[in-house]
């Protein structure tokens, strides 16, 4: 019985000292945070599907989503089925051209058919919401379309694409940007904010969203059209909060045909969230 007792002692401490080298081999593996996650956006005002020329430009934009790869792309001036796109939906054929999901979200009615925002994108979308906008009665409608994303990682992050209202006086633009706050304010996901914002660094529009989004490209301010010869930086890639997202890269492609804008893109690394530690 004593020599079976001794046996058992000696399996026991054996297993347990197993234990405490793999324990320390690992030590803190679990504890380790996630690498971040690199995500690419582009943001395109895309002429309503004319190039410079009159020309469809459907293939042109296509070609230049294809080249760069993004994640997520939101385009503006998005038409579908009105008589100037001659009734197609231009979602649709540039999701069937680079392969992306694509979600359209309708501003207003116009010419016969609905004028708007789209977004693709490359990974799962879950849930999408188109939100209107207020504007000035002689303005045109506008709205902010929201998709919620999966990552391949896992994880949700929430892409909004926009289009901001385009006269001179800005009361409509103020009343937008006002709104996109108090849509995400209490978001507790991770949120990006992509399009033609038609107001320039440092305005009131742009200074009333940085009060909570951050300017992906706020160091190097390039101008984004007109798309020959820039002078104005009006299409904006953002977002919030800011401990979440470090710029990788962000550029201004130089496209003189496709549209009057020039696209905008950036890779953006979602970073792993803090964790609140009490003192």
């Amino acid at each position: 019985m004593r020599l079976r007792n001794r046996r058992t002692q000696s399996l026991v401490t054996r297993i347990a000292a197993v234990v405490l080298v793999v324990g320390l081999l690992c030590g803190g593996c679990a504890a380790e945070p996630k690498p971040p996650v690199r995500i690419a956006v582009l943001t395109y005002n895309i002429y309503h599907g004319k190039d410079d020329n009159g020309k469809s430009n459907l293939d042109a934009v296509a070609g230049i989503i294809n080249s760069l790869k993004p994640d997520l792309v939101a385009l503006q001036e998005v038409d579908k089925g009105t008589t100037r796109a001659k009734g197609l939906d231009l979602t649709a054929e540039l999701s069937r051209r680079t392969g992306m999901k694509g979600v359209f979200g309708r501003a207003m009615d116009y010419a016969g058919g609905e004028y708007g925002e789209a977004i693709l994108c490359r990974h799962p979308v879950i849930e999408t919401k188109n939100n209107p906008l207020p504007h000035a009665p002689e303005a045109e409608p506008r709205a902010a379309l929201e998709a919620h994303i999966q990552l391949p990682a896992g994880g949700l992050i929430v892409f909004v694409g926009t289009h901001l209202d385009h006269l001179r006086d800005q009361k409509s633009r103020m009343m937008q940007a006002g709104r996109i706050r108090e849509l995400y304010v209490d978001y507790d996901l991770p949120v990006i904010l992509a399009g033609d914002l038609n107001a320039v660094p440092g305005s009131d529009p742009i200074g009333l969203l940085a009060q909570d989004w951050s300017d992906a490209s706020q160091g190097d301010p390039r101008p984004t059209c007109p798309s020959v010869a820039p002078k104005r930086k009006i299409d904006y890639i953002m977002f919030k909060p800011k401990d979440r997202w470090r710029v990788v890269e962000v550029r201004v492609v130089d496209e003189r045909v496709a549209s009057d804008h020039c696209p905008v893109f950036a890779v953006l690394e979602l970073l792993p969230p803090r964790e609140n530690t009490r003192h």
